[in-house]
């Protein structure tokens, strides 16, 4: 214990004592599990899921570089070594395209299917992906009323029994998260899993020294720098920080002059070190969070309203911005509200929410009967447990699981991915913009040039990555795709113009051109509204016949607003 008179005494030390310098505190770094692989990169394909994946995907690395010398795949050169069909090849291609942690590879770049198919893969980011097509996510904790909402979801799901916890109407009962895997629980079953397999994983990017055994396996800083697949340093409001900068023995390495490779048994030892001291980070973290107060904030920092909603959004400067529990109201976020370039919307109902940002990802988990508008997402997109959610984005890649009567109307430049056990599901062409979109899409990469909306890829019914008992025979019962919507049902998405708050763009007109059919239903519709406003100009009628009119139209675009959703954005428009 410290004196209490100490702080009355003189705090300048005698002459003869030298003031200490104080020595800064050395940052501390822990070693995260890179979410985007776990969340978007895995595919429901059975023949990339390996129950052997260390001694399958050995041998398929010696056969690959035995026989290619460029240590890249295009889908032709790989479909063979996989036993997969060239379309496969090329969605599994397109989807590493899209979880790369590295840059400057040049397939994360390539946008054209042609180009991604002249690019390829690199084998070893190839290797990693096809290594954790085993993981199993972590499922939400099951809801203590589950017999009080089975009434309210459709019994004809292949989930029944299974999944009733993911309901998004459960969800809207639970009106709360707790019920949900939090970041931090998310994080620590990645790193289990990556403990786990991390001998393996290693095995599978180094090289064999002389003798042949596990104890002659090295890794080249080029090598381990794979591994940034997978895991990267960094701290709550730090940057990520590449692994061999962090790495002892591959620190201040000269580009020209590499280090010298490592055993591979001596970075194990250093990865699994780092592991355990981000679990024991995290488990204390939300053991701190547990025992506090019920009324103590979220330590992620807030993020502004614009609107109202039922629960706070919330963003943490490591993770994705989440915008969450909004409820029968109008949402906005704008590019400056946003700390990061990842989103999760979760758990919104009856609302509308306008993200008109540039993202790499995003996420819409757990909405129902909502419209949600997402600026320009360069890498990927997924829905998962929607139901009557309309959806507008321009983005790369979309991926769709488990939804129920939803309308997506993309600008994306890859197919769109169906999987899970959907129904009821429609696809359109882009119908909206604002006045910052072209600028965004190509700050993230969206190309205008190429849309491929009404090209879906329906995969399994069942996830085999959920953690969970797949009734028996389903497993390889193919998903329900999507139809198109009918070109007469098609309209446009007006955003108001007071929703811009920050500086206006360039953009006057939807970015992507519309297909011959809606274009002229659209031009026809034009034209319909024009003649019906001559008509009515011109019409001669007495004050009573006006009225009724007037009402009648009134009553219908009333009734029109209500079967369309569209009674929600009035929430919006009443701003102006």
């Amino acid at each position: 214990m410290t004196d209490p008179t100490a702080a009355e005494q003189p705090s300048e030390p005698p002459p003869s004592t030298p003031t200490p310098t104080p020595t800064p505190a050395a940052p501390t770094y822990h070693l995260y599990p890179r979410r985007e692989p776990f969340e978007h990169g895995l595919l429901p394909i059975p023949k990339l899921i390996f129950s052997d994946g260390a001694q399958t995907l050995s041998q398929l690395k010696s056969s690959i570089l035995s026989s290619n010398s460029t240590h890249r795949l295009t889908p032709e050169t790989l479909a063979p070594f996989i036993q997969l069909s060239v379309e496969h090849a090329r969605l599994l291609i397109e989807t590493i395209s899209s979880v790369l942690h590295d840059d400057s590879d040049p397939l994360v770049k390539a946008g054209a299917p042609k180009e991604i198919d002249e690019i390829g893969v690199n084998v070893f980011d190839l290797l990693i992906f096809l290594y954790i097509q085993s993981y199993k996510r972590l499922l939400p904790k099951g809801h203590k009323d589950s017999a009080a909402v089975a009434d309210v979801w459709p019994s004809t799901s292949a989930f029944d029994g299974f999944l009733s916890a993911l309901s998004p109407l459960q969800l809207v009962r639970s009106n709360s998260r707790r019920f949900m895997p939090s970041q931090a629980d998310e994080e620590a079953h990645q790193l289990s899993y990556l403990q786990k397999h991390m001998a393996n994983i290693l095995s599978l990017l180094a090289d064999s020294t002389e003798g042949g055994d596990d104890d002659s396996l090295v890794l080249s800083v080029d090598k381990f720098e794979h591994l940034g697949f997978l895991i990267y340093f960094g701290e709550k409001g730090s940057a990520k920080i590449s692994l061999s900068q962090n790495a002892p023995f591959f620190a201040n390495s000269d580009p020209d002059m590499p280090a010298a490779p490592v055993p591979a048994s001596q970075i194990l030892d250093w990865l699994l070190q780092n592991i355990s001291s981000t679990l024991e980070h995290i488990a204390d973290r939300v053991s701190l969070k547990e025992s506090g107060p019920s009324s103590s904030p979220d330590p992620d920092v807030q993020m502004a309203d614009v609107g109202t909603g039922s629960l706070k959004p919330s963003v943490s400067h490591r993770g994705p911005s989440f915008i969450e529990g909004i409820s029968k109201s109008s949402y906005v976020k704008q590019a400056s509200d946003l700390k990061g370039t990842s989103v999760k919307v979760v758990n919104c109902h009856e609302s509308v929410i306008y993200i008109l940002a540039p993202l790499r990802y995003a996420t819409i988990y757990g909405c129902s009967d909502a419209t949600i508008v997402i600026g320009a997402v360069g890498k990927a997109i997924r829905v998962e447990h929607c139901e009557r959610v309309h959806l507008i984005t321009a983005a790369r890649r979309i991926c769709i699981a488990n939804c129920r009567e939803c309308v997506f109307f993309l600008g994306v430049n890859q197919q769109p991915l169906i999987v899970g056990d959907n129904h009821k599901l429609q696809v359109a062409p882009f119908n909206t913009y604002y006045s910052q979109l072209e600028e965004h899409m190509s700050q993230v990469g969206v190309d205008p040039n190429i849309n491929r909306w009404d090209e879906p890829v329906a995969l399994g019914l069942l996830d085999p990555h959920d953690s969970l008992s797949h009734p028996a025979g389903v497993s390889d019962v193919q998903a329900e795709s999507a139809s198109r919507v009918d070109p007469d049902q098609f309209t446009n998405f007006v955003i108001p113009n007071w929703l811009e708050i920050e500086n206006a763009g360039p953009t006057k007109d939807n970015p992507f051109p519309l297909p011959d059919a809606y274009l002229a239903s659209q031009q026809k519709n034009i034209k319909s509204l024009a003649e019906v406003k001559q008509i009515l100009r011109e019409t001669q009628l007495e004050e009573n016949r006006k009225r009724e009119l007037s009402s009648a139209l009134h009553a219908c675009f009333k009734d029109w607003l209500y079967a369309s959703g569209n009674i929600r954005q009035l929430y919006c428009l009443q701003g102006e």
